[in-house]
């Protein structure tokens, strides 16, 4: 049986910012059909913060689940005996640029490649967000935000943390009048974007009402479609 292959990409939130509560936690490990579903945290973009993996632990310790994480700054497992064995992969935030740089020293980014193909769910926030896309939306550098080109698994472009961060939407208006970009998807944080075989699912609200949407400028003036939302 041929298995989708699918993106959920969260703006903002999550056992990151609220370890232990696990509401998107619980809808990315149900799209599993599997039991118990194996999950792989990938923190690179934090450097490993050790932190970051004990509230992933502790999150996803409450379900029925077999979580595990990968390692770059220790040494280093067998890469593709590892992501090859998952379920799902999540990928945590931080700096994007510096993830993707590590990445592809090890190979993983086509390792992922490869995995997303063959229906392994790619999933994470913020840095783990936009990394799918063919473009994102990074704070990787200290001065301003900036497009990055990321691994272009699913189609179009990704900004996170739409309603969180100020420097977002004006920003993300200006790329799009300037022509860097010709559209984006935008999150808002407590919420998340589903993405099946490369179409819009779902955008997925976990912490209040929250939207997800697909921005564009027309006519030098920003419009916002709001997508299909879902609240859990």
């Amino acid at each position: 049986m041929k298995m989708d292959k699918q993106v959920i990409a969260i703006g903002g939130g999550g056992f990151g910012r609220n370890p232990g509560k696990g509401i998107i936690e619980k809808y990315i490990l149900s799209q599993v059909s599997s039991k118990p579903p194996n999950i792989c945290f990938i923190p690179t973009a934090t450097g490993d913060d050790k932190s970051y993996i004990e509230n992933y632990y502790l999150t996803f310790g409450k379900f029925e689940c077999n979580p595990t994480h990968l390692d770059f700054f220790k040494r280093t497992p067998n890469l593709d005996k590892l992501i090859f064995n998952q379920d799902i992969i999540f990928v945590g935030g931080g700096n994007t640029k510096s993830m993707l740089a590590v990445w592809k020293e090890w190979h993983l980014d086509s390792i992922l490649k490869k995995a997303y193909e063959k229906g392994i769910i790619m999933s994470g926030v913020s840095a783990g967000a936009i990394c799918w896309f063919e473009k994102g939306i990074t704070d990787s550098w200290q001065e301003k935000l900036n497009i990055i080109d990321c691994l272009g698994l699913v189609s179009g472009n990704c900004c996170p943390h739409y309603d969180e961060e100020l420097e977002r939407k004006p920003s993300l208006t200006k790329f799009l009048k300037d022509k860097a970009l010709d559209n984006c998807f935008a999150i808002e944080g407590g919420c998340a974007l589903h993405i099946k075989n490369d179409a819009v699912f779902s955008a997925i609200s976990f912490e209040g009402k929250k939207n997800s949407y697909n921005v564009v400028v027309n006519n030098n003036k920003l419009k916002e479609d709001i997508l299909p939302v879902r609240n859990i």
